[in-house]
């Protein structure tokens, strides 16, 4: 039972100092319930700042992510030009195959 207790005041000493004071959280501020225009402009200069910093990061990870596909799709084209001219191979092969049994057959 001790244990249980201390268990229990460990857990409530836990959740009472996580327990934070507000903060602003960039791009998330509420502007308009600001009453001095010197704060609300600041909070919208914040969250215009937060927003252009996530675009340029958005941007950044999407032109990142188009180069890589751009890369797989130019080995996955050359993969099938490989493949292509192997299938070809392949079929010539065949072909020789095919003509030199005939040819054997017929004699």
């Amino acid at each position: 039972m001790g244990r249980s207790l201390r268990c229990a005041a460990m857990l409530l000493l836990a959740l009472m100092s996580s327990r934070a004071t507000a903060q602003d959280v960039p791009g998330l501020e509420t502007c308009t319930a600001e009453r001095q225009m010197e704060r609300r402009t600041g909070c919208l200069q914040s969250n215009d700042d937060f927003l252009a910093q996530t675009i340029a990061k958005l941007a950044r990870e999407t032109r990142a992510s188009i180069a890589a596909s751009g890369r797989e799709l130019a080995a996955a084209r050359a993969e099938i030009t490989a493949l292509k001219s192997m299938v070809e191979k392949l079929n010539g092969e065949l072909t020789q195959m095919k003509e030199k049994v005939a040819s054997t057959g017929k004699k």
